[in-house]
């Protein structure tokens, strides 16, 4: 496919880069949707990212942005970007099926909290992306940008493939025990999972309303950074939500750090299990911080897993009672599965359960005292070959249980050129000083790489 110079210029810019662009008048929205929609042209056959897609519809809504911008009217800081949207984000009059044929043909009276934000932004609701069935384990048909006969993981597969595949700027998930980090890390881009409550969830599909986790994908994390910001905030109808100033996010993410960050290597449990390749490569990293990495005491985490777990399955059995109800045989064996575990759960250990997070986060103040950031793999390895298994969540799991804010970036190749994240853990609250040492850890190990 023969792409003009300014479509390919449009195709190799962030979402910063885009939106400074756009605001001075050297692209339109219209020229930017053009320029994913050809992309998407090109790749989706592969790729399989999108759930809905209209692409007029997506024109129409650039076209009323640049009428905006050209009678000099305010500009919001998202002016005329691209956004894909799981599918299980409520959409006003747009199809939001959950990945679930019980929803078939679902379509929503009103929008999510974040997505009446993201309009208010001025960002282009491009198309939902791919969700696994209800957010859970089951595959969509999505597969992996970097060879499609490896898996793109989970549950967020569509959005973190269509960033990937640079069919948009940048795109939203959930994240419940891992889907949001690994696939970023299996599609080699930007994942950032927040503090827990930072980002409100009305309107999108509760699974476990005590581990739910709104996430972002991105290029690059100061675009992961200005979209966090913009869909943060407080929702009274979110009880996980807090009335506080929100982080300006951006700025601080591409501030200059006022000392050298320092970093806290975590053998997390799961760490026996993980690829040579990943462990060599986590090891080599360390190596480079030198006296600015330091090895992490731990607290006692052998059943952070479990226990995020039962959390899971138990708020599962009562949140996905009406999918049960209106279809049970229409549902996979693997949240069949889980759903009946979770009606087995008793409720003392339930209420038990909940009780970690508070217990976790104290047990790591002693090191987020001497560090910014806990380094640990953002998932086993590369993404597995096939697509029945989107990734084991083990590295993930015990951030989301936390409720602390994890961001992966893509700072290695397996032998067979596939990506891999390491991830960096942050107190909670943190979130955009996290943002600041994730930057600073990629632009450090470029300087290295070049030389410069």
């Amino acid at each position: 496919m023969v792409r003009s110079a300014k479509t390919q210029t449009i195709l190799g810019l962030g979402a910063v880069a885009l939106r400074d662009r756009l605001a001075s008048g050297e692209f339109t929205a219209v020229d930017v949707v053009e320029a994913c929609l050809d992309r998407i042209t090109e790749f989706e056959p592969q790729v399989g990212a999108w759930a809905w897609l209209d692409g007029d519809h997506a024109i129409q809504q650039a076209q009323r942005l640049d009428q905006w911008r050209q009678m000099g009217r305010p500009l919001g800081p998202l002016h005329g970007l691209p956004v894909g949207l799981k599918d299980i984000i409520d959409t006003k009059g747009i199809p939001t099926e959950n990945g679930t044929p019980i929803d078939a043909g679902r379509v929503p009276d009103e929008d999510a909290w974040i997505v009446s934000r993201l309009r208010a932004a001025g960002a282009i609701i491009l198309g939902k992306t791919v969700t696994t069935e209800a957010a859970f384990m089951h595959a969509g048909k999505t597969r992996n940008p970097h060879n499609p006969d490896h898996t793109p993981g989970g549950s967020s597969s569509g959005s973190a493939a269509a960033v990937a595949a640079g069919m948009v700027p940048f795109a939203i998930g959930t994240q419940t025990g891992g889907s949001v980090i690994r696939p970023a890390s299996f599609c080699g881009v930007v994942g950032f999972k927040p503090t827990f409550g930072l980002i409100p969830r009305t309107g999108i599909l509760p699974q476990s309303p005590h581990l739910d986790t709104v996430g972002v994908f991105a290029r690059s994390v100061e675009d992961a950074a200005l979209l966090t910001e913009v869909i943060a905030g407080h929702d009274p109808l979110d009880r996980a939500t807090s009335p506080v100033p929100m982080p300006r996010m951006l700025d601080v993410a591409t501030s200059k750090p006022p000392v050298l960050p320092d970093f806290a290597l975590a053998r997390i449990p799961g760490w026996d299990q993980a690829d040579p390749q990943m462990t060599a490569a986590i090891e080599e990293l360390v190596d480079l911080l030198g006296d600015k990495c330091i090895e992490a005491p731990l607290p006692e985490l052998s059943q952070a897993a479990k226990t995020r777990e039962l959390i899971n399955f138990a708020e599962m059995a009562k949140c996905y009672y009406h999918f049960e109800a209106r279809g049970r045989d229409q549902l996979s064996d693997k949240l069949r599965t889980a759903i009946d575990k979770g009606k087995d759960v008793m409720a003392r250990d339930y209420i038990s359960a909940l009780d970690w997070r508070e217990v976790l986060n104290a047990g790591f103040e002693a090191i987020f005292n001497r560090a910014d950031a806990i380094i640990c793999p953002a998932a086993l390895g590369p993404a597995p070959e096939g697509l029945e298994d989107t990734g084991n969540p083990i590295f993930n799991g015990l951030w989301t249980l936390a409720g602390m804010p994890s961001v992966t970036i893509p700072l290695f190749v397996a032998e067979n050129g596939m990506p891999m994240g390491v991830q960096l853990v942050g107190r909670r609250n943190d979130d955009a000083r996290l943002l600041r040492t994730a930057k600073w850890l990629n632009s450090h190990i470029e300087t290295l790489e070049t030389g410069n």
